[in-house]
Order: C-alpha cells, then structure tokens, then sequence
C-alpha cells in the first residue's frame, strides 16, 4: 500500500513507519472469497463520502452549501450487499430520503469508503473505492480492501428487522441538542468519514459509554486509542480537515450524522485525542429498521 503524506506524518510522528509498511501489505485491490462471503450476511454498510460542492436542492433548503464530508448507514437483508466482480462490490437500494450524501452516491466517479461491521463475530471490513450508480442502487469499484482486528468492537449477539418501522423527516441543526448531547455522550460506538485528495475512508471508533465527550453544543472529543498503525483516519485528518461522524441507536434505529472538522492532538507522552467541531447535525428518527441485543463491551476498551 502507498500511504500519502498526511498518514506519513503520523507514522513517523509515532515513529511507526515501519509497522505500517508491514500492515499495509495486506491491503489490495481484490475482494477475495472469504471477503465476498462476509459482505453477504451483512444487513448493514456504513458508506463515507464528501458531499458534492453546491450541495442538493434539500441541503440548499436548510442553508448549506455541500462539500461537507457525511457517514451514512445503509441497510438491508443480507446479500444487499455483495461482489459482482473481482474489484466490485454492488449495493441493492439506496439512502433514506434527505440523506446528506444521495447525491454524491448517485454521482459516477465520487470516492466513498465503506466499512461492514458485524457486531455478532466482532468483524469488519473495509473498502474504498469509486462510486457507479446502477439500476438498482450502486456499485464500487476497490481501490483497497483490508480486514481490521476486533479491538473496540462491541459484541451484539443478535438482531431483528422491526417490521413497519418508518424512518422519520431529517432535522437538521447548527448545534446539537441536550438529547443530542446525551446520545452521543452514551454511545459505545460511532463511525467516522475522512477523506484526502485522491480517496475517502470510512472506520469505527468504540470504546466504553463516555469515551466520546461534548465540551460544547458543537465541540467533541474522543481519545484515540492504538490500532493497526497504519493511521489512515488521522492521516487524512492531517491533509484534510474535513470529517463526518454517524451515531446509531442499536434499539431504535435513530441516526445521528455530524459533518464538520477535526483536528489530532498529541501529549508529551504520547496520548492522542481529536478534537471535533460541530459544522451541522441531522438527525433521522427510525432510519434503521434493525433492533440489536444489547452489548458486550470489548475487552480491549480502556
């Protein structure tokens, strides 16, 4: 794998470089059998992409502009997702109305990253790549495909599809709300959208409830805790400054998307955190139709 600048820079500033030659290796542009048979038992993807600059007509509505980067959650029964190519991965649907990136999936050639994430095996994987819109949803063509370890992945054993659930109209806000606030200051688990010049990256940050913290109505932080080295989040942080951040409630289905910035901060011994501000919030209200058990926290969390 070639990393870019930005991820170089923190390789080397947490003298890693090294290691993250060695794990970069296992980074390709394939989609082997066992990946293919992983996508198809998933009922859910998390796409991340940078919204088209202009933004769509809804965004222009609420007074944004587009360009924001957005994580979105994709759902359906499992085999929605699965390769039709030794490079391609293909997504039966699409967005729920008035998500921040339907136009950038419906745009050929838009770099999205994608994580599927299996709470009952402790399994993800990732692959990033361009974007095709199909008849029937959209395809992506790999540029990487990687595994990563089950480190802060919460264990959910099972899962129901809640018949009849109707996802609710996006609010849109400036700030987040006390709920709001109380959402994500509870949450075990979030996804996070970066991108850089040539690509984008979607990856999972968890930890035990209280890792993500709100300073402010529009100021987060959360520690980041070690992983495979290779930093390819805070790598693109340090290129590009753009993030967005998903919160899923596993029992209700609402979704909490936040687009705005980011910025990694380092203490003297060697601790890192990312400070998040706050650009715009929606919130879906029964944007998923899944209903998990409740967790187990990882044993990895601090």
């Amino acid at each position: 794998m070639t990393y870019h600048s930005g991820s170089r820079a923190i390789q080397d500033r947490v003298g890693v470089r090294d290691l993250a030659d060695h794990v970069g290796r296992s980074v390709g542009q394939g989609i082997r059998p066992v990946v293919a048979a992983f996508l198809e038992l998933q009922p859910m993807l998390v796409v991340g992409a940078a919204a088209p600059e202009g933004g769509t007509e809804g965004e222009r509505d609420a007074g944004t502009t587009g360009g924001g980067v957005w994580a979105s959650l994709l759902t359906g029964d499992p085999g929605f997702v699965r390769a039709t190519g030794a490079r391609q991965i293909s997504v039966a649907g699409g967005l729920a109305a008035g998500d921040p990136l339907t136009a950038a999936l419906t745009t050929p050639g838009t770099a999205v990253g994608t994580i599927a994430l299996d709470p009952r095996t402790r399994r993800r994987m990732r692959l990033n790549g361009r974007v095709r819109p199909t008849p029937r949803g959209f395809a992506v063509e790999a540029d990487q495909v990687f595994a990563n370890c089950p480190k802060y992945l919460q264990k959910r054993q099972t899962y129901e599809t809640v018949t009849g659930r109707t996802a609710g109209t996006p609010r849109r806000a400036g700030e987040l709300t006390s709920s709001q606030r109380e959402f994500v200051e509870a949450a075990d688990t979030f996804f996070l959208a970066t991108v850089h010049a040539h690509g984008a990256d979607a990856s999972h940050r968890g930890g035990n409830p209280g890792f993500v913290r709100v300073g402010t109505p529009g100021e987060l932080s959360w520690p980041d805790y070690p992983g495979n080295s290779m930093f390819l989040t805070l790598g693109n942080l340090a290129a590009d400054p753009r993030a967005g951040l998903l919160f899923l409630d596993w029992t209700s289905g609402t979704v909490l998307q936040l687009t705005g910035t980011a910025r990694t901060e380092f203490t003297p011994d060697g601790e890192r955190t990312v400070r998040f501000t706050l650009a715009e919030a929606v919130e879906t209200s029964a944007a998923s139709p899944l209903r998990w058990s409740a967790p187990a926290y990882s044993p990895a969390n601090p």
